[in-house]
């Protein structure tokens, strides 16, 4: 039975090379998707349920990591190749991790033993996902390149449903027990991530924490007041309710 695989590749001639390099070595596999993007390859797993996806792990908005971290919810059989430029780090998780992964550029020899390892693996087996968990959190722990994008998606919990959200999207977070609320113009949802977590994940220039406990989106503040006692309070565009703001953030609204 036929393979079918997704490429995510924000480059385009290396994105067509890999294409060619699977046609001419690999040529029963089926390319049912070549995504530039994170975002594109989310949506591609989801309707195409494709048997591997080779994910670039560096990719402007979401990652190759982050669209693994999906695959769970997505398209839970896809077995996963990353793809990656020199870097050692990387590579020691991938090697600790039983996990495949191609060098940039790739080489034929290469790919030929990934062929063969997937081969070995489909259908039967699929990744161990505490090993994709402990090789993601690796990766993830690694310096950030300094041109690293921020954070540009979330999965919360809605109920019973996991869903997607993008950060433009969001208005602010709530500190909620031992959870964190994530409110959108359409309502809220969970996330299990803790507030101090969150905000060193997010764009600073965007997201800014005027509570101890909240954390707004700057492109969702209409104005900000003060009440009888003093304290900032934020209007929001998108939402009715009002958001107070503590005393030692307020100098972020000056000229507001």
């Amino acid at each position: 039975m036929p393979l079918d695989a997704l490429i995510a590749e924000d480059e385009e001639l290396l994105r067509t090379a890999l294409v060619d390099q699977l046609h001419r070595l690999w040529p029963e596999l089926r390319i049912v998707a070549a995504c530039e993007d994170g975002a594109s390859a989310l949506e591609q797993l989801a309707e195409k349920q494709p048997d591997i996806a080779f994910l670039d792990i560096r990719m402007p908005g979401i990652s190759g990591i982050q669209v693994a971290r999906a695959l769970g919810e997505l398209s839970p059989r896809t077995q996963v190749v990353f793809v990656t430029a020199y870097d050692q780090y990387a590579i020691d998780a991938f090697e600790q991790g039983a996990m495949d992964y191609l060098l940039k550029p790739v080489s034929d020899e290469r790919l030929l033993a990934t062929r063969e390892r997937l081969l070995a693996r489909l259908p039967s087996a699929r990744n161990d996902d505490a090993v994709l968990e402990r090789l993601l959190q690796r990766l993830g722990n690694a310096p950030p390149r300094a041109d690293a994008p921020p954070l540009a998606w979330i999965t919360a919990s809605n109920g019973r449903d996991t869903v997607l959200i993008m950060l433009e999207d969001v208005v602010y977070f709530r500190a909620d027990n031992k959870y964190t609320t994530v409110v959108t113009a359409a309502g809220e949802s969970l996330l299990r991530t803790p507030l101090r977590e969150l905000l060193g994940a997010l764009d600073a220039q965007q997201f800014r924490q005027v509570h101890r406990s909240t954390i707004v989106n700057m492109k969702a503040v209409a104005a900000v007041s003060r009440d009888d006692t003093g304290r900032g309070v934020l209007r929001l565009r998108d939402r009715p309710e009002t958001l107070t703001v503590s005393q030692p953030f307020m100098s972020l609204f000056r000229g507001m």
